[in-house]
């Protein structure tokens, strides 16, 4: 399998979104990695290494290019954390394959999220979690501060989930998988960022809109799928890759990988063009806060993308993580798959394509 992920053609990217970036994002990540270093979250340098090479701060800034620095650190400090304790405990440190400790560890960690006085109990991540919800408190209104904490739970929802998936040695199948990912991947606190990093708070009867709901689900997805292609290579040569779209696809559709790649290439692309469509009729008719919410989602979308495609994370196959990838990229010019219909394989995803949604 290794052999065949290194020479599979992993086709360009469709995405034809502004791409934007926080102009103090250097500035801005220097003050982060300094945190990462104080804050105790990392167990060795090594460990530390691996942390800094996600270069958050340059994910985040993506996501949110207005933001003031203040709020850019912050939020970029969640994002750090989260690939650190995603490392460390989610998919290759010694929980992921035990669920019932998983669970435990996950309840102490959101009441840490949700309560600055939890105790720590001996676990190094949550300090520096409560560190950054503490920010997030000082800036942000307390109906933002709630959303970020109810998407982290979500998140570690669907982390549960998938590891519960893996200490069975269950492959879900694709409408399942795509359910699960969209909690597991960390999209519903990423996104849920956006209004404490621009400070602009969306109302709650237009935040639960359907058509905006809709909207936030299609962009953690697209993100998602982008993700596990660029974590392709890397995951399936260190033997990490028993959950992805991928892997769904050869296991359920009796897929090469290939052929898979064709198909989740398909999957991703649908999204898209939908998310496309429903957001070119939903953005301008909003207001001041709702506009600059949808922005944001059109600026993760890319951000991710762009982010995902140089970053060490996933392009580095050594022990040591490489720099930054500065080549310029390549995208398709249009999608795989432009259907203006449902994904007939993904049930739990077709309301995205209700007439009623617009």
């Amino acid at each position: 399998m290794g052999a065949a992920v290194a020479e599979a053609d992993l086709p360009a990217l469709y995405c034809p979104l502004e791409s934007a970036v926080h102009r103090h994002v250097r500035q801005v990540d220097a003050r982060a990695v300094q945190w990462i270093r104080e804050s105790g979250m990392c167990a060795s340098e090594h460990e530390e290494a691996w942390v800094v090479a996600t270069h958050s701060t340059d994910f985040y800034a993506r996501f949110a290019p207005v933001a003031d620095d203040d709020r850019l650190l912050a939020t970029s400090l969640w994002v750090y954390w989260g690939f650190a304790f995603d490392d460390a405990r989610c998919d290759n440190g010694p929980l992921s394959s035990r669920p019932a400790q998983f669970n435990a560890l996950a309840g102490l960690v959101q009441r840490a999220a949700e309560s600055p006085s939890a105790v720590d109990g001996g676990e190094r991540f949550i300090r520096p979690l409560q560190d950054i919800v503490g920010r997030f408190r000082s800036f942000g209104t307390p109906a933002q501060v709630r959303r970020f904490t109810d998407a982290h739970r979500a998140w570690l929802s669907g982390v549960c989930w998938q590891i519960g998936n893996q200490a069975a040695d269950r492959m879900p199948d694709l409408d399942e998988y795509l359910a699960m990912r969209l909690l597991a991947s960390g999209g519903e606190p990423t996104f849920a960022m956006l209004e404490l990093a621009t400070g602009l708070e969306v109302p709650d009867a237009e935040l639960r809109r359907p058509v905006v709901r809709a909207l936030t689900e299609m962009a953690i997805m697209v993100a998602a799928l982008d993700n596990d292609r660029h974590s392709l290579r890397k995951e399936m040569s260190r033997g990490h890759a028993d959950q992805n779209i991928y892997s769904v696809l050869m296991r359920h559709q009796q897929l090469s990988l290939p052929e898979a790649v064709e198909a989740a290439t398909c999957v991703r692309d649908r999204i898209m063009t939908r998310f496309l469509q429903v957001h070119d009729r939903v953005g301008p008719r909003a207001g001041t806060e709702l506009r600059s919410y949808l922005q944001g989602l059109c600026h993760g979308i890319r951000g991710n993308a762009e982010w995902g495609l140089r970053v060490p994370r996933y392009l580095s196959l050594g022990h040591v993580p490489d720099a930054m990838d500065e080549a310029p990229l390549d995208w398709a010019d249009a999608p795989a798959d432009s259907r203006c219909a449902p994904l007939p394989t993904a049930p739990t995803l077709a309301w995205w394509w209700d007439d009623d949604v617009l």
